[in-house]
Formats: structure tokens, C-alpha cells, sequence
């Protein structure tokens, strides 16, 4: 299936709607997110302790099946000057990796995902340990949040 950072790619790549499954890819953790069939709003999901791809696939898959996901989008960890951090070549072989599940996949570009989730958590007086478990799929729904404002626009 599709791999890409294109909007329009993946817009012509997916059904007319359904939900989409973010993903936010730690080397500890994997956050993910879903949104509603009409791209509306995104949620934070389930959070996946990393493991060997076929595991962390098996976990993902069940997502995709049992929330009939239609897309993925997969946060890319750029610079801050929008140049290939050291993560995100790991992040591409991640995402190519997912072909298996037939879905079409976005990059997305999640600079500053994380410390705008963490800024909101502690304006909600969220504790550092809470924060620790809720983090990667808060940031999982920021990502998927901003991706599906632009696809619904386009």
C-alpha cells in the first residue's frame, strides 16, 4: 500500500471515509489515537509497550480490525528545521513495514507534538506520573488531529 507524506496521495488512496488510527512511534512505546469515520475529532487510545514488529503488528492489527480503520498516520520525528532526525529513517522502515496491513499510511510531521500535549497536561495539573502514561497517546491524537483538520480541508 501507500507510504507517503502527500495529503493528496493518501486522500486518493483511502475510501470516501472511515476512521484512522494515529500512531506515534516510540523506541519504548508506541501511542496510538483513532478519530471518528468523519474526521472530526481524535481520541487517544490504546498505549503499546514496544517489542519485537511482529508483536507491536499484532497489537496494531487488532486495532485496525476491530475499529474497522480505513488509514494510518504516522507521526515522522523531523529536526526542528525540517531535516531527518536520527529517528526518523527507523520511523520510515516502521511505517513501510506496515504494508502488510493494506492500509494506505501518512507521514505526518510531529515537531513539537509532544511538548505541546505535555504544556496542556500540566496546565491541567496532571502529575509527572500520569503525564508518563499518557503522553505518547495523547500525542498520538494531536498528530491525528492535525492531519485529519488538513485532509477534511482539502
Amino acid at each position: 500500500m501507500t507510504v507517503t507524506a502527500d495529503t493528496a496521495i493518501f486522500l486518493a488512496a483511502l475510501p470516501m471515509a472511515g476512521r484512522l488510527l494515529g500512531i506515534d512511534v516510540g523506541t519504548k512505546t508506541i501511542g496510538t489515537a483513532l478519530c471518528d469515520a468523519q474526521w472530526i475529532i481524535a481520541s487517544p487510545a490504546t498505549l503499546i509497550q514496544r517489542a519485537k514488529f511482529t508483536a507491536d503488528l499484532a497489537h496494531l492489527r487488532s486495532i485496525v480490525t476491530q475499529q474497522s480503520v480505513k488509514g494510518i498516520v504516522c507521526g515522522l520525528p523531523l529536526n526542528l528545521d525540517g531535516t531527518d532526525s536520527p529517528r526518523t529513517q527507523s520511523t520510515r522502515a516502521f511505517a513501510r513495514n506496515l504494508s502488510v496491513l493494506n492500509l494506505p499510511v501518512l507521514l505526518w510531521d510531529e515537531r513539537w507534538s509532544t511538548a505541546a500535549v505535555e504544556r496542556q497536561m500540566i496546565a491541567a495539573d496532571i502529575t509527572r506520573a500520569k503525564r508518563a502514561t499518557r503522553i505518547d497517546s495523547a500525542a498520538a491524537a494531536y498528530i491525528l488531529q492535525g492531519a485529519i483538520d488538513r485532509l477534511a480541508s482539502s
